[in-house]
């Protein structure tokens, strides 16, 4: 199985005026993200403002991203829907391209029960041979996948990880208890990073990788070594921006954060709405 590292960034989409994918804003920002430490690209996913992207817009995105990238590091598409039929065919599509993994998404909406999402990503992955990701985030999806569901789902050949963003750390330790061997955790939020690596969960799916991608990777290693007290000094240093990112709807923060480091990301589209101006002047003192 591939490696993807321990700090995956959750990139955003970059929009022109006119609310269309920006490719040179796009090829800008895969620079950035690659020279500021992030280990992978996780491309179309809720930062990347999914919901909003038709499926053809998606795998332009993706075959951009695989082409610019050009291999340096891996790209995990997020390929995941409520609609089980039209993940199948996207995912195909993505593997087609040349994506290096798959992340796919707890449904949203259609509210399934445990054996309906066992039954939803089992499809899915069956229909590859890309790793797979899972996606368990109840705060969007409104329904939470157990324990017993994600151990069951590692029992999969392709399915490698699930990127936690319940915020539940005892159900955490029972996945990575209680999951085959090789199957890896990681934190979908980033203000429990150490907590999630302190419990043997891999590392990061982050959002604040976008500006701070070198001192995520920092915060890991000074972990990873045992330097617990530098670890724990520097998260406090960086916990102020991971929870500022989210002063508003993500990713409208961290395109605005972006700018301010002058990385022009675009704007969003409806019905997400840009910050307002003393939003802004909070996330630019806040990187001061």
């Amino acid at each position: 199985m591939l490696e993807f590292g321990r700090v995956l960034t959750a990139m955003v989409t970059p929009f022109d005026v006119s609310g269309e994918i920006d490719f040179s804003l796009t090829e800008v920002l895969i620079e950035h993200l690659i020279a500021n430490g992030t280990d992978t690209l996780v491309v179309a996913g809720t930062t990347g403002e999914s919901p909003t992207l038709s499926s053809d817009e998606k795998l332009k995105l993706f075959k951009f991203v695989v082409e610019k990238v050009n291999k340096r590091i891996p790209i995990i598409a997020g390929t995941g829907s409520n609609n089980t039929k039209a993940s199948i065919e996207l995912t195909k599509k993505a593997e087609e391209i040349g994506v290096d993994g798959v992340m796919l998404v707890v449904p949203y909406y259609n509210k399934p029960n445990q054996q309906g999402i066992y039954e939803h990503f089992k499809a899915i992955a069956e229909a590859t041979k890309l790793p797979v990701m899972l996606y368990n985030i109840p705060g969007r999806s409104v329904v939470n996948m157990s324990v017993e569901t994600v151990v069951k789902l590692s029992q999969i050949d392709n399915i490698f990880a699930v990127k936690e963003a319940s915020g539940d750390l005892n159900a955490m330790t029972e996945i990575i208890s209680n999951a085959k061997e090789g199957f890896v955790l990681y934190s979908g939020d980033d203000g429990i990073t150490i907590p999630v690596l302190s419990i043997g969960g891999h590392g990061v799916v982050s959002v604040a990788s976008h500006v701070i991608g070198n001192e995520m990777q920092t915060l890991v290693k000074l972990f990873l070594e045992g330097k617990n007290e530098d670890a724990a000094k520097l998260h406090q240093k960086l916990l102020p921006i991971m929870k500022g990112l989210f002063i508003a709807p993500n990713p409208v923060p961290v395109k605005a954060a972006l700018q301010s480091i002058g990385v022009n990301a675009g704007t969003v589209r409806l019905p997400l709405v840009p910050l307002e101006d003393n939003q802004v002047k909070f996330i630019e003192n806040l990187l001061k």
